[in-house]
């Protein structure tokens, strides 16, 4: 297939550079060691992708077989209202992600792995870009109150604590953060970019392959480094613990859960042949892959501990393991990565605020739930301002001070001020002031987003 490369005009450009510079320093790095590091494949380009040559008729939804709809005038209020958002949704992720990995990206161990996260951080701008390029090419102004121009300064201007979806809106407290979340959250990313890719918005669907062949490399970015890690720490390796890979597991695929959005929802958008799944059925077919990047962890560490296993023997061996939770070999269940709950540690959905524990073990008393957290999290992660923010909420839905739906709709929303950021009209974005009439972090807000997020309609 042919592709289509294109800039944004020279302004929105040149502050994504100017965002880039600030949040990516280690950009030139990347590109004078990129032949080192990646000889077989192309050079990073910051520019939009478009694929041509796709299919030209809707793929899912009620309007299968018509031509798909080319701008967003042709879509409907409905339609451009979902899409938007999505759109909105997708490139606050893409941003969002570059200022988590940021924090931590020096503690690599290994040089390869830095220049590999760099890398992915460089992939995420460009789909942050890409984005970008859909909200400014087409004329939005007849289906949102936002200008295209506006949207982009909004994202352009977002910070940890202020994006879109909550997973991208927690710091990062190590390493293991970073190739953790590529493993768990960049695959949330590549089943919506998969489900995009069938888009009814023929520039959406145009602007998916590019991005999924990127994504594949963010997934490597996460897994290969950890199926090393299980080796070593079979082998003895203090430096990284199969305790401290499940705490991160812990961490983050509760967060990969709630991005496919409210279990309950997604219908919308298979109806308007946005996607082809609703959120409960994709999630489901997540938790299983997640499951299978477990069990191929599990191995590498069992055959790394008993090397005179066969293939066979091994798989016997770990099953016995897994199912019985009896010591086989000198490896004990508790020694390898299990699947938390589909329940646990959740804020979002239906299970949102319920205290279901690691194991599915329902909690009645919140002293109780918060001690059995403090064991299966990172320590790192409970002295931080987000869990002490859920475990605040929590406190309070147990108390029966606020429904768990209303906890669950509590986001940040920010107010804009003047000030300077690297977009084009020099304003910022910053949490509302109690004090000023205007809603803090954390308070719930009329119109504000819903649980689910754009994924979740």
């Amino acid at each position: 297939m042919r592709t289509r490369e294109a800039l944004l005009p020279g302004k929105y450009h040149d502050a994504v550079v100017k965002w880039r510079n600030t949040f990516i320093p280690d950009f030139d790095f990347l590109t004078e060691n990129w032949e080192k590091h990646f000889p077989k494949e192309p050079h990073f380009k910051l520019c939009a992708f478009r694929e041509l040559g796709i299919c030209n008729d809707i793929e899912c939804g009620d309007d299968v077989g018509k031509p798909k709809l080319t701008c967003p005038s042709e879509l409907g209020p409905e339609r451009a209202h979902h899409l938007l958002g999505a759109i909105r949704a997708q490139a606050s992720t893409e941003f969002g992600s570059i200022q988590q990995h940021r924090l931590t990206l020096a503690r690599a161990q290994e040089e390869v792995d830095q220049v590999w996260m760099l890398r992915m951080m460089a992939e995420e701008l460009r789909h942050g870009y890409q984005m970008l390029h859909l909200l400014l090419e087409d004329d939005w102004s007849s289906v949102s109150d936002q200008s295209g121009p506006d949207l982009v300064e909004e994202i352009l201007s977002m910070q940890t604590g202020s994006h879109v979806l909550g997973a991208f809106n927690i710091d990062f407290d190590s390493f293991v953060d970073n190739i953790v979340f590529c493993a768990l959250i960049d695959r949330v990313g590549k089943y919506q970019l998969a489900m995009q890719r069938v888009s009814a918005y023929k520039p959406m669907a145009e602007s998916m392959p590019k991005m999924l062949r990127e994504e594949a490399f963010h997934l490597a970015a996460g897994v290969v480094p950890m199926r090393r890690w299980v080796t070593e720490a079979a082998q003895g390796d203090v430096y990284i613990s199969m305790d401290m890979l499940q705490k991160a597991f812990n961490k983050w695929l509760p967060r990969g859960l709630e991005m496919f959005g409210d279990e309950r929802g997604g219908g919308s958008n298979v109806r308007m042949g946005l996607k082809p799944q609703k959120n409960a059925e994709a999630q489901a077919e997540y938790r299983v892959e997640v499951g299978k990047l477990v069990d191929d962890l599990n191995m590498r560490y069992l055959r790394a501990r008993v090397p005179e296993l066969s293939r066979n023997e091994a798989n016997k061996v770990l099953k016995s393991i897994l199912t019985e939770r009896v010591s086989q070999k000198g490896v004990a269940w508790e020694d390898l990565i299990h699947l938390s709950d589909a329940d646990f540690f959740r804020r979002r959905g239906v299970p949102a605020f319920t205290m279901t524990g690691w194991d599915g073990t329902v909690f009645e008393k919140f002293e109780d739930y918060i001690v059995h957290l403090r064991q299966h999290l990172p320590e790192s992660y409970l002295a931080g301002r987000d869990f002490k923010d859920y475990a605040e909420t929590l406190k309070q839905v147990a108390a029966g001070e606020v429904t768990a739906v209303d906890a669950s709709r509590r986001m940040p929303r920010l107010s804009r001020v003047g000030g300077s950021c690297p977009c084009s009209k020099s304003v910022r974005w910053v949490a509302g002031d109690p004090a000023a009439g205007r809603p803090a972090v954390g308070e719930p807000t009329a119109g504000g987003p819903t649980a689910g997020g754009p994924a979740g309609a």
